[in-house]
């Protein structure tokens, strides 16, 4: 048993799937709160309320959103958590104690104490894009929500701005969250046509359907979308510009990754995704537009 197998089979163990899963709202809050103190400590002396108010709901609503997400989408989707309560009573095996248990146990047993990933058939693509793309979709409409109360609160708002946080959570969603599944998806449905079962290569198609239809196309389409639709909807009168990728908007193609993994089988990436999808859900909240002064105006 290599190095890679042991530490998947460390990470799948659905103990320690369920204690992390239980442990991401407190990250996701504590992080959130962390964040948000240190940009009102360093905002201007005259816009500290303003901002405290502001951020606060946005990442209230960024937070609580990201929170539902998976129990909304398990619930739309009817997704079944398949912990065994005996197993989930046990302590977390260390990779030392799994690799000994691979060596003595007969394979079915092993497998029942930590499952082995599981393709999905080509039946279970379209509803695991759906489910995929409705859990990223949740909070960067709380995100927007928030951004929207917030500045009503802090009595900021404006068409532009609100133009821009639609703008904003446009880009997100579909260049960081949907066209990436539907690539991720259509890579995958084309392995099932081919009957290539093998992980490594469904794997790299789907990080090039992840490419060529989210990271490129997404950011041209939701660029179009938000000068030919969403300005006008809104009479906004600033000059349109471009949304262009950024440092961080590649950052966030980890989720891409992540989504990449979950439909291969592996469990342990999914209680992670709230806390990605929560970044993209703050950004569309603030209206962010490739301008650091812009957004601080927010």
């Amino acid at each position: 048993m290599n190095i890679l197998k042991i530490a998947g089979k460390f990470l799948d163990q659905p103990v320690l799937v369920a204690k992390f899963q239980k442990t991401v709202p407190y990250i996701l809050t504590g992080g959130a709160g962390i964040y948000t103190y240190n940009e009102v400590k360093n905002a201007p002396q005259n816009k500290k309320q303003k901002t405290a108010i502001r951020l606060g709901t946005t990442m209230a609503f960024t937070v609580a959103s990201a929170i539902a997400a998976p129990k909304i989408t398990d619930k739309l989707f009817r997704a079944e958590k398949n912990f065994d309560k005996d197993i989930l009573k046990n302590k977390i095996l260390s990779p030392k104690k799994i690799k000994r248990l691979y060596e003595t146990m007969d394979r079915d047993s092993f497998n029942k104490l930590i499952p082995e990933p599981e393709n999905i058939t080509s039946k279970e693509i379209f509803s695991e894009i759906g489910r995929l793309s409705l859990f990223g979709l949740i909070p960067v409409i709380g995100g927007i929500t928030g951004g929207i109360l917030g500045d009503k609160l802090a009595k900021e708002n404006s068409k532009e701005k609100l133009a821009d946080k639609i703008k904003e959570g446009a880009y997100q969603y579909l260049a960081n969250i949907f066209l990436c599944n539907i690539g991720a998806g259509a890579a995958l449905g084309i392995m099932e046509k081919l009957n290539i079962r093998s992980k490594t290569p469904r794997a790299l198609a789907m990080i090039g359907g992840i490419i060529t239809t989210g990271v490129i196309g997404g950011s041209a389409i939701a660029n179009i979308i938000g000068e030919k639709i969403i300005n006008p909807i809104f009479k906004s009168k600033a000059e349109f510009t471009p949304r262009h990728p950024e440092a961080l908007d590649i950052g966030l193609h980890t989720d891409d990754i992540a989504t990449v993994a979950v439909m291969s089988g592996l469990k342990w990436i999914e209680p992670a995704l709230p806390l990605m999808y929560a970044v993209s859900g703050y950004r569309a909240g603030i209206g962010y537009r490739n301008s650091k002064e812009k957004c601080n105006e927010m």
